[in-house]
């Protein structure tokens, strides 16, 4: 498996989750994971995905996902699974 971490962070607006896993979908990605919740108007979303029936570069789908944020006005970052780990090790 290919894992990796996508976090999406902003004001609630309709369509959020249906944007980001569209694109998924498109590339050929597995979505194993995903919560999401909103508070006061602010959207939090956290996935894990498999990248490992892409034909995508890691490289490419972190940037797709980076516009696609910003056409949304969100934040959204991609990061390998390995690499969010050792970030958030306690």
């Amino acid at each position: 498996m290919n894992k990796v971490i996508i976090t999406v962070v902003g004001k609630d607006n309709k369509g959020i989750i249906a944007r980001v896993c569209t694109y998924l979908a498109e590339h050929e990605a597995n979505i194993l994971d995903i919560s999401q919740t909103i508070v006061s108007g602010y959207f939090n979303m956290m996935m894990i995905v498999d990248l490992a029936d892409t034909h995508t570069t890691f490289d490419q789908v972190q940037s797709d996902l980076g516009e696609l944020g910003h056409t949304l006005g969100l934040e959204v970052k991609c990061q390998r699974e390995e690499i969010f780990e050792k970030m958030h090790r306690i």
